[in-house]
């Protein structure tokens, strides 16, 4: 048997950390000089009132490789293996973390850096629990996700700049022009970073350019897994987003809210889609 370790950057829920039995390693964010766990003790909405407080910008920490050592242990008391799933290795330093632990483990567990984050990486934490389920082996697994990684995609856009501005990913004139022509930048997450993947204006044609998107890679990779994503303020547009969807073959994976890491970088009212084809 098979157990599938993650972390909170996955952005599953509580409930669906149960209802697929995987284990959840939380991330920090240090704010206000105190740190907390990601997820359990610090959600988007504490940060963003923190920040409108006039508290300085946060920063964020991976877990140490002791919290995964105990994580790995709880996993194993069930299982045979571990699978344990993580963030970009080039977006947080959490995968390298979760190796140093693996290393005392005997080659029971089997580290993977999934390229992605969010959901990108919560749907494929599920996919393995699912094959890890059906008594598929663990190298079965892994290859299952390596094909899958060369095609899964994250696509998503901002309210504001500021965030990407205040830590650092954009200048603060370029920040300041991009508020003051109403750009909206539409960003994705690709070969294990964020990259630019365009510009519109207003945020009409940003919903529509992701939702143009999200239709082209259904046409093109067949049945799609589909997880709504954004932080607060993103609900309403997320439901514009898939109502613009209909009739479209996806398997709808339903919304999910980035943790206060993730939206540490990305701020309030972000939004976007994670994608991934249900043939690897």
């Amino acid at each position: 048997m098979i157990n599938i370790v993650t972390d909170s950057t996955s952005d599953l829920t509580l409930e669906e950390q149960h209802q697929y039995g995987i284990v959840s390693v939380p991330l920090y964010v240090l704010f206000g000089g105190q740190m907390y766990k990601d997820g359990l003790e610090i959600t988007p909405a504490d940060l963003f009132k923190g920040l409108r407080e006039g508290k300085k910008t946060p920063s964020t920490s991976q877990p140490s490789p002791a919290e995964f050592a105990a994580a790995y242990e709880q996993a194993l008391q069930s299982a045979d293996e571990v699978l344990s799933l993580h963030i970009s290795g080039q977006l947080s330093g959490t995968v390298g973390s979760a190796r140093l632990a693996a290393q005392d483990f005997g080659g029971r567990v089997t580290v993977m850096d999934t390229h992605t984050v969010a959901m990108g990486l919560g749907m494929q934490a599920i996919r393995a629990q699912q094959r890890a389920a059906e008594g598929r082996p663990m190298a079965e697994i892994v290859s299952e996700l390596e094909r899958l990684q060369r095609h899964a995609h994250i696509r998503f856009t901002v309210e504001t700049l500021d965030f990407l501005r205040m830590n650092g990913r954009i200048g603060g004139a370029a920040a300041l022009l991009g508020g003051l022509l109403n750009i909206k930048p539409i960003l994705a997450v690709q070969g294990g970073r964020v990259e630019a993947a365009g510009r519109v204006r207003g945020a009409k044609k940003a919903l529509s350019e992701i939702s143009q998107y999200a239709r082209d890679y259904i046409r093109q990779h067949g049945r799609t897994r589909i997880s709504f994503i954004c932080t607060d303020g993103g609900e309403t547009t997320l439901e514009e987003l898939r109502a613009s969807l209909q009739g479209q073959d996806f398997e709808d994976f339903g919304n999910h809210k980035f943790g206060a890491v993730i939206a540490t970088h990305a701020g309030p009212g972000t939004y976007g889609l994670a994608l991934e084809p249900v043939q690897a």
